[in-house]
């Protein structure tokens, strides 16, 4: 294929990713005349159209879509190969891409990896602070961290934190006005702080299990987040009971901040993991990463 088709479908994978000729543009350093001539030149080439247009947004067309499906992993394996000839240089060095939610972040993943920073000065780590599941591979993220039990099955999944228990939490305020619950079901009685599922749109369902009996409680109250930082606020100013991982809020729990109840309910259940397409070369900076953050015996 001549050279000018590579970078004319390397121009298309780039609009079709950004959703925008200006984005587009400026990531890969050309004008948007000079870009819009190019995706014009392909389609012509083609004699099929690869994209659609409007004045405020860009799309694929069903033939783009499926030329996207094609060929947009492949740029994407070509420069993780390119990447990965960095080991032939003396220090690994490159951009590693890391989606995650932000308690994890500051918990965790940097806490484990400034020894990573301070030895290769070379390496640059981005995160991307997100509380929804984000298609690691579309998005061109090298990883991703979720809890264990959620991730597919075609990733590598590396375990990075012990394992996590929940935890239903009210200030001693609300508890003062409110007498605690004993089972997972009292909850309905009570005020309590919800969740929306940012993938399902729905709210979460609080669930617990005890002795192999499982109990599902959909639960009501006066305020609905889709972040846990805002959820922990509201517990501690005595709005409602919350449902929070067990880390999130222990702090405020030996504090005696936050009250615990049904702790016989909340097994534990696979912590953080570090996760990436299991066709993906890594790179020596990746690898680093990886080896970093990875839980130890």
């Amino acid at each position: 294929m001549a050279r000018r088709n590579l970078n004319d479908l390397f121009g298309f994978v780039t609009v079709a990713r950004e959703g925008s000729f200006t984005r587009a543009a400026a990531s890969l350093g050309v004008t948007q005349s000079a870009l819009s001539q190019s995706i014009r030149g392909l389609e012509e080439r083609l004699q099929i159209r690869l994209l659609t247009r409007t004045t405020r947004s860009v799309a694929t067309t069903a033939a783009g879509e499926r030329l996207m499906r094609a060929i947009g992993h492949r740029f994407d394996e070509i420069e993780s190969e390119l990447e990965a000839l960095t080991a032939l240089r003396d220090k690994p060095a490159g951009t590693v891409r890391i989606t995650c939610g932000d308690h994890v972040l500051h918990s965790l993943l940097l806490p484990k990896l400034a020894s990573v920073l301070r030895e290769y000065p070379e390496i640059t780590l981005e995160f991307d602070v997100n509380y929804g599941f984000r298609d690691i591979v579309a998005d061109r993220f090298d990883a991703g961290v979720r809890m264990g039990n959620t991730i597919d099955k075609d990733m590598i999944a590396v375990p990075i934190g012990p394992s996590l228990r929940m935890a239903v939490v009210a200030s001693p305020r609300y508890f003062a006005e409110h007498p605690p619950p004993k089972m997972p079901q009292d909850l309905t009685a009570h005020r309590c702080i919800n969740q929306r599922m940012l993938t399902s749109g729905g709210l979460y369902v609080w669930d617990f299990e005890r002795r192999g009996r499982k109990v599902n409680v959909r639960v009501d109250g006066p305020l609905i987040f889709n972040t846990s930082p805002p959820q922990v606020d509201a517990a501690l100013a005595g709005l409602g009971i919350a449902l929070l991982p067990e880390d999130e809020v222990m702090s405020h729990i030996v504090a005696g901040r936050l009250f615990r109840v049904l702790e016989d309910w909340c097994p534990k259940f696979a912590g953080y993991h570090l996760y990436y397409p299991s066709r993906r070369q890594p790179s020596p900076a990746f690898s680093l990463v990886v080896e970093a953050l990875r839980l130890r015996p």
